[in-house]
């Protein structure tokens, strides 16, 4: 890959941002972007002295209190370290902001991002391999190892033999549905996408005097497009090689299967209700597709409705992906700072502190001994919405990382729009999209 002018990158990626609506001491950053960082043991040292770190997010509600409360715990068990915590809004807030620090070279210590801003960062040198922290003798405890976080995940923060960051917020797509609509119409969860179709197509009539469609697909369809084509027995992208490899046979048999739904009036997309987690709640549509970190709004919102979620319905193959934010390092910070952070990174994904942040927002548990602990097994065999998600580590993947992402998903989303709202076929809109994604994957590079 070719290193990126800082100047350009900052153009490019602002530029992207537009496109991605469904995120000190100097002397030390060659150091530090090369990995050539100190050893945690040696490193720990620079923490006897009073240290602060920064930590950018966009975490807000309920997820920015567990933030803060992990923040306060972390600090009385570790009395040199600060966290300074800084909401910066939404995640293109916080990419925009991230950007204009890394030209100011007033980074932060840490931040939330995406692996697509991870690989751009690592382009020019922004932040920190974690290898040699992570590698060290007392890098990660024997009952919290770097091995012990779920494979997905590692693969996600792994960029050739560096390590970019660690896990934080994730999630997965799972298929929310009415189990009263299901019941009263002697149908079970579909597995199948043929068992998906047919409860799509019994379910769109009038229910209890309401007009139900069966199935519903959120606006933001481009950005899980790739599941679709994996599920159908194809593939994505080549990551290594920057290929477009979706212009299949089983690339169409996926763009048809959505298409014959819309077109046959069984399927709906979200429109003008955004999210369809209001439509789903309001009993409008029986069954959607949506972020398992939406559990907790659906919750909120369905009142005494019987409602539950189940495992993406596969074809050819089963396919889950991966999504969310890690915590990545800067590499414009001290290396005090540096060693106190990497201990509040390892610290917000201990096995009890990713149960406790799954329980308390949706997502999901980074650790596998905290999948299958005790503590996070109870808690979903109480709440079943929770365990479609925790069904699905085995079938994940993670999405493209390479430069021009933001610009591929956008041009894909117009392309697939053609199709979606004004009538292009599955064949002209399959063929349009595999050309100006690879065109944009191709100017990243």
């Amino acid at each position: 890959m070719k290193k990126l002018s800082l100047f350009v990158f900052l153009m490019m990626v602002s530029v992207l941002l537009v496109a991605c609506g469904n995120d000190k001491e100097e002397g030390n950053a060659s150091n530090a972007a090369t990995g050539d960082s100190k050893t945690t043991e040696t490193a720990k040292k620079e923490t006897t002295k009073p240290v602060e770190v920064e930590f950018w997010h966009a975490m807000n509600g309920d997820h920015e209190k567990w933030l803060e409360d992990a923040a306060v715990k972390f600090s009385e068990e570790n009395e040199n370290i600060t966290v300074k915590l800084v909401n910066q809004g939404s995640y293109n807030d916080l990419s925009q902001k991230l950007l204009a620090a890394a030209k100011a070279k007033t980074s932060p210590t840490i931040a939330q991002a995406y692996a697509e801003w991870m690989t751009e960062y690592n382009a020019n040198n922004l932040v920190v391999d974690l290898a040699p922290m992570i590698n060290a003798e007392n890098g990660f405890p024997a009952d919290a190892s770097y091995e012990d976080i779920s494979e997905v995940f590692r693969n996600d923060n792994t960029f050739g033999d560096k390590v970019l960051g660690l896990p934080f917020n994730k999630s997965t797509r799972v298929l929310f549905y009415n189990k009263d609509y299901f019941e009263a119409n002697g149908l079970t969860a579909p597995t199948t996408w043929d068992e998906l179709a047919a409860a799509a197509t019994t379910l769109t009539k009038e229910i209890d005097g309401k007009k139900v469609v069966g199935m519903g697909f959120e606006n933001g369809l481009a950005h899980e497009i790739s599941m679709w084509f994996e599920q159908a027995g194809g593939d994505f992208v080549d990551e290594k090689e920057g290929k477009v490899l979706f212009n299949t046979d089983a690339g169409l048999r996926a763009l048809t299967f959505i298409n014959t739904m819309l077109k046959d009036g069984s399927a709906r997309m979200a429109g003008e209700d955004g999210y369809l987690s209001g439509p789903f709640t309001r009993g409008d549509v029986a069954m959607y597709i949506g972020s398992s970190a939406g559990l907790a709004y659906v919750a909120k919102d369905a009142g005494d409705m019987n409602w539950s979620t189940t495992p993406l319905p596969k074809d050819v193959e089963a396919a889950a992906p991966f999504q969310g934010t890690n915590i990545t390092m800067f590499a414009n910070s001290t290396e005090a700072e540096q060693a106190a952070a990497f201990e509040f990174m390892k610290y917000l994904i201990t096995p009890e502190n990713t149960v406790d942040w799954a329980k308390a927002t949706g997502y999901l548990p980074v650790r596998e001994s905290a999948q299958q602990g005790k503590d996070w097994l109870s808690f979903i065999e109480e709440y079943e919405a929770y365990q479609a998600g925790n069904a699905q580590y085995a079938d994940g993947f993670i999405d493209v990382r390479l430069p021009g992402s933001y610009a591929m998903k956008n041009a894909i989303s117009v392309e697939l729009d053609k199709m979606l709202f004004e009538g292009a076929t599955p064949a002209e809109t399959l063929e349009a999209m595999s050309k100006k994604a690879q065109e944009a994957l191709d100017q990243a590079k």
